[in-house]
């Protein structure tokens, strides 16, 4: 054998060594992503085709897509209102969090101190979703909330914020956004500090504001920080449950109730499996078209601004 060929299969052996450590290596977490993610997909999208009503695995009959064509009716409760609610709760939030986020992330980064005004912003990310929405609640309170009172206190007279259809929607919106502000902020002022300032001393050479720096400089070079940020604003948005829960309860008269709170209902209220299943199956299809929504859109901006 010559000194070429057993060089090679030395190296095929260290290759194959490798590998099968590396998947040695890897195993656990395969393991772990096949039991608690790939198992429960195959079993919602089991679920979504079958009548079940819970425990017993035994009582499982397949009923194909007749859970889907009862969501999905245009008579029916999910499409209006619950999905649209749904749609009009994630992209309110989102309008409102990245604004705002965006505004005070600017702010930030030209304020002395910017670790503690980071770090302020963020609380409310750290504080669980249940006392925040009962915070909130206090503070809509028609006769004892803090809202009210100084609206009372100008003369003008109380708001049934979270009681009347109207108000209860944008009031909840209002906190998503204020919850999520926190997270915004942080990813957008590291984005922001990325951005070298020879551009900005480029675009004072060329005679430009603050306002147009901005818009022609901030902007085109924070887009992959937005796209992410907007990304996941949308999807926490579209699977928001808790705060509805504490805050609404999907009421008044449904006007709060949106498919992450509906589908919690129909499985663990009413023991509807089959029908939670083919409405979280529908939810996570709104979520991708969006996503990808998003994406082909920033793609586009950024080939025309290329």
């Amino acid at each position: 054998m010559t000194p070429t060929l057993t060089a090679r299969g030395s190296l095929a052996k260290a290759r194959k060594h490798q590998s099968r450590a590396a998947w040695a290596f890897l195993s656990p977490s395969l393991l772990f992503f096949a039991v608690f993610l790939v198992l429960p997909l195959l079993f919602a999208i089991a679920l979504a085709l079958a009548s079940w009503g819970g425990f017993d695995l035994g009582r499982i009959r397949f009923s194909g897509t007749d859970n889907f064509a009862k969501i999905l009716k245009p008579t029916g409760s999910f499409l209006v209102p619950i999905l649209a609610n749904t749609l009009l709760f994630a992209f309110g939030a989102v309008a409102l969090a990245l604004i705002a986020s965006v505004a005070l992330a600017h702010a930030i980064t030209r304020l002395r101190f910017q670790g503690l005004w980071r770090t302020l912003y963020f609380l409310p990310m750290v504080t669980t979703v249940v006392a925040v929405g009962n915070v909130w609640k206090y503070l809509y309170q028609p006769g004892s909330g803090l809202i009210n009172g100084l609206l009372n206190a100008v003369g003008i007279g109380s708001v049934k914020f979270l009681s009347d259809t109207s108000t209860a929607m944008p009031s909840v919106i209002v906190v998503q956004a204020w919850t999520s502000v926190g997270a915004a902020i942080l990813i957008l002022t590291a984005g922001l500090k990325a951005i070298p300032e020879a551009y900005y001393e480029a675009g004072a050479l060329d005679g430009t504001n603050a306002w147009t720096s901005f818009w022609h400089i901030t902007v085109p070079l924070l887009r992959p920080t937005l796209l992410f940020v907007l990304i996941t604003q949308f999807i926490a948005g579209l699977q928001s449950f808790a705060l509805i829960m504490v805050m609404t309860q999907g009421g008044p008269a449904n006007a709060t109730n949106v498919a992450g709170f509906e589908i919690y209902q129909q499985a663990f209220k009413f023991g509807v499996w089959g029908v939670a299943s083919a409405m979280a199956l529908v939810l996570f299809v709104v979520i991708f078209v969006i996503t990808l929504a998003q994406l082909w859109i920033f793609r586009r901006k950024g080939e025309e601004t290329s």
